[in-house]
């Protein structure tokens, strides 16, 4: 089985990315595009230090009724954001995937 770990890559913008994935190799969380490697790695570590806290998630329901989350910092911006999900238990338990294997993920640079 696979371990957790955050998938850092660049995109055809030069921006750089992460993506979060579980021990089955699910993308968990995702994030927005940072300017620098060095800002995407800041946004895995504020990821591993805020994914614990429930109070950091901000449970959504899109247009098409599919329900998402967002993980915040501590200063209110969103620093992750989930796939879409057909029931509100099962972003729950994305949720649950995220706190339980953001703080244990290590980094791998595609």
């Amino acid at each position: 089985m696979a371990h957790p770990e955050f998938q850092i890559k660049t995109g055809k913008d030069n921006q750089f990315y992460f993506n979060l994935t579980a021990k089955n190799g699910q993308v968990i969380l995702s994030s927005e595009g940072y300017k620098s490697k060095d800002g995407c790695e800041k946004g895995v570590d504020s990821v591993k230090k805020n994914a614990p806290d429930d109070k950091k998630y901000e449970r959504k329901v899109a247009k098409d009724g599919q329900h998402f989350f967002l993980l915040k910092a501590g200063n209110g911006e969103p620093i992750g954001k989930s796939e879409m999900y057909k029931t509100k238990d099962s972003m729950e338990n994305g949720i649950e995937s995220v706190k339980n294997n953001a703080p244990i993920a290590g980094i791998h640079y595609l």
